[in-house]
């Protein structure tokens, strides 16, 4: 029994989580699986109901559940709120914190089907298959804010950037032991020519790297990154940074893939993984079964590879949507002409059906 804590939150949440339900009920009658979903409230929804993004029992709840399956928070109704109770930064850099999740995964991987989806040319992306990993409890999210009154009458706004050596040498072994599983390639994504924090980071690469002979290591300043990640994306295999840089970087990274709807994440590190779609919570198109689910549905594979070691159901749920991709159906932000569209629940009870069909 896999006992899962499920958060909607907001805006489309609340319309993808139960489709990533579904392809892990699939999966669970599929494989003799039993999985406990216990939901509960989060963000701007956890604070309409009782005054805070970050309720006492929704991180009893996460604390005490093998793993948690998010769906989005925050939007411009709730924009306007106190810093500390805004749901990006009342609810998700804590339950990131509490919760120990240092290291963020986020696949961008091409499916062949999705060539013609992506703005750039199929000789550019083809084949991409690249693995960010960013460090998630550190940096200028977490570091010290403030603001103060000059002397002209207007304010000043301060964020600190901070990193330890811990802190870096955590998240970049990580990062080498990842590369070793795949094309044994880590380029580490600094701006060490301009930031001491950065300084201290490639410090900290360069000599963890003899510690790893076999996988190659390159450095690359962060705007060359998301430069070459346009240019040259076949050029990466594992990138290594820190919370800001990858934050930035994996949304770039994201239309390699054809739609932010695509890209998957997972946040480990302590006993209890989060599994959450890399996209927010799209207010402008929820509640009209328009949301693509498919990166809910590939954050639960990947729930199942990380948290639960079941890489045959990972990898069933992911032919799934490969399968779903490969007949021709689209949600609208991966639609073309002469495709087959569909919404966000058709697209959930389509690759529920495959899921248990594979095999069969």
């Amino acid at each position: 029994m896999y006992k899962i804590a499920v958060l909607p939150g907001d805006g489309i949440g609340v319309e993808i989580v139960p489709e990533a339900v579904k392809a892990l009920q699939a999966v669970g009658k599929k494989f003799g699986l039993e999985f406990e979903f216990t939901e509960a409230l989060v963000g701007g929804a956890a604070y309409d109901d009782g005054g805070h993004p970050l309720p006492a029992a929704t991180l009893e709840l996460c604390q005490g559940s093998d793993a948690v399956l998010l769906g989005a928070i925050g939007g411009p109704k709730w924009d306007n709120l106190p810093v500390e109770l805004r749901p990006e930064i009342g609810a998700l850099l804590p339950l990131r914190k509490e919760l120990e999740l240092y290291a963020n995964l986020r696949p961008c991987v091409l499916f062949p089907s999705l060539l013609h989806a992506s703005t750039l040319k199929e000789e550019v992306i083809s084949g991409v298959d690249i693995l960010v990993i960013r460090e998630l409890t550190g940096g200028l999210y977490f570091g010290e804010k403030k603001r103060e009154k000059t002397p002209d009458g207007g304010e000043q706004a301060t964020d600190i950037l901070t990193y330890s050596t811990y802190e870096i040498e955590r998240i970049v072994r990580f990062a080498y032991q990842a590369a070793r599983k795949r094309r044994k390639k880590l380029c580490s994504v600094d701006k060490a020519n301009v930031l001491e924090s950065s300084r201290l980071w490639r410090e900290t690469v360069s000599k963890l790297a003899a510690e790893y002979p076999d996988v190659e290591t390159t450095h690359m300043y962060v705007d060359n990154c998301s430069m070459q990640l346009i240019r040259n994306p076949r050029q990466f295999d594992v990138i290594v940074t820190e919370n800001m840089f990858g934050d930035i970087l994996t949304d770039e990274a994201s239309m390699l893939t054809g739609s932010i709807g695509m890209l998957a994440s997972a946040s480990i590190g302590g006993d209890v993984g989060l599994y959450e779609p890399a996209h927010g919570s799209a207010p402008d198109i929820a509640g009209q079964n328009k949301a693509n689910p498919l990166a809910a549905i590939l954050s639960a594979a990947m729930m199942l590879r990380y948290s639960f070691d079941r890489e045959e159901e990972a990898v069933a749920i992911e032919k799934a949507v490969g399968r779903l991709l490969e007949e021709d159906y689209r949600t609208p932000d991966l639609m073309e002409p002469g495709k087959k569209l569909l919404g966000t629940v058709q697209t959930g009870d389509l690759v529920a059906k495959y899921i248990s069909s594979i095999g069969g």
